[in-house]
């Protein structure tokens, strides 16, 4: 069951989808307020500048019976959707299927080495069964002879 779930976790889409929603939302925080910031203030600069009109927006936005539709909103949400799609391809997206294509290929990175402390231990756990220590789930315990197992053999895990 549990190999189940972590095939179903593993595949593509789900590990796309999770790490897209997680960095999406983290994202766009970042690129409305840069949105906001900086380049609908240069919209309305620009606008300004082709315009002429010293309040830069006032005279350019279309208004009907006094309510004004506020297009540079809609530029900003377009800007906000575009970069965090990009970033999201770019950051996500495009490194994922690459390392996908490359264990496709087999070219898979190899597993790294043991570390040092696992190293010890298994050269620890050698020496012992060497010298003729047994490990654990080898031996007979006292709850064995309580329970009147004394000629089994010994369950090796």
């Amino acid at each position: 069951m549990l190999k189940g779930f972590k095939d179903f976790i593993m595949r593509g889409n789900v590990v796309d989808l999770a790490v897209g929603v997680v960095i999406g939302a983290a994202f766009t925080g970042v690129v409305t307020q840069l949105t906001k910031s900086f380049l609908e203030p240069l919209i309305r600069v620009f606008v300004l500048l082709l315009t002429g009109s010293r309040d830069g927006i006032a005279g350019t936005a279309p208004d009907f019976r006094g309510i004004p539709f506020d297009w540079v909103a809609f530029v900003n949400a377009v800007i906000t959707f575009l970069l965090t799609a990009a970033a999201l391809y770019f950051l996500v997206v495009y490194p994922m299927n690459r390392l996908a294509e490359r264990r496709r290929r087999g070219e898979e990175p190899p597993p790294k080495a043991p570390s040092e402390e696992i190293k010890l231990l298994t050269e620890i756990r050698d020496a012992l069964v060497a010298a003729g220590h047994h490990t654990p789930g080898q031996q007979r315990g006292a709850l064995d002879e309580v329970l009147g197992r004394r000629n089994e053999p010994p369950v090796n895990r």
